[in-house]
């Protein structure tokens, strides 16, 4: 690997990769700041959902998918497991491409001896596994939301207003339907990852950063890289933390 790595690993989801929203450069900061001996894409890291809509692919973006292939040559083991998004890629499971190794799921076990359970975590979302085309609606109406944000956020850069304030954001906190959902999701993949016989879990698939503790379950959360921009990443000694971009 071209530097030395400073944590054992790092965990990403929910790039959205081909879409306006994808912010790339940040990405590509949290692959610099932490180099890692193991990378994992969670899924949805291309969104062939929104593509199918149009097309929006940077140099930046370009940039990231040079970047993971280049670790992956130089010693990094990577593996991909795809979400609703790029579900497409599910039909190479168990296969390696340029030194990449797609999977559905999988356990994992930390430095620290603790197992944790590694998905996208779509099968836990009743609405796009069984009313896809609520799915796509909503997927619709989120990218409108975040196109606004765009708009308002040069407005507050305009008239000199410091930070980064999220429309998408604060509609899922507002919502009461919105909040109902996360918490369902969370104590549906909690659930199951007990049901193993597992310590914890690391997911994406909800736009939600977390890291809590929930019926004796590390749960955890990638969050993701159209709004909150954070990651995953485990420390040498088994400690795991969100880090934002």
């Amino acid at each position: 690997m071209n530097s030395q790595p400073r944590v054992r690993s790092l965990f990403i989801s929910d790039l959205h990769m081909g879409t306006r929203a994808c912010k790339a450069e940040g990405i590509l900061d949290i692959l610099r700041e932490y180099p890692c001996e193991r990378l994992y894409l969670l899924g949805d890291i291309i969104d062939i959902w929104a593509m199918n809509r149009g097309l929006h692919w940077t140099t930046a973006q370009n940039t990231v998918v040079q970047k993971v292939l280049r670790l992956a040559r130089h010693g990094c083991e990577v593996t991909y497991i795809p979400g609703n998004h790029d579900e497409f890629l599910r039909e190479h499971l168990d296969m390696d491409f340029g030194g990449i190794l797609f999977k559905e799921d999988m356990e994992l076990t930390m430095a620290d001896g603790k197992r944790y359970w590694l998905l996208h975590g779509d099968i836990f979302d009743q609405i796009t596994r069984h009313h896809r085309w609520v799915a796509v609606l909503g997927d619709w109406g989120y990218d409108v939301l975040v196109r606004i944000n765009h708009l308002i956020s040069i407005v507050r850069r305009r008239l000199g207003i410091a930070g980064y304030w999220s429309l998408a954001g604060y509609a899922k906190r507002k919502i009461k339907g919105a909040l109902e959902f996360i918490f369902h999701f969370e104590d549906a993949v909690a659930h199951a990852t007990r049901h193993k016989g597992l310590d914890g879990v690391i997911c994406g698939h909800i736009h939600s950063a977390a890291d809590k503790r929930i019926d004796g379950v590390h749960y955890l959360n990638c969050g993701d890289w159209v709004d909150s921009c954070t990651a995953i990443v485990e420390h040498f000694d088994g400690r795991l933390e969100i880090v934002h971009g």
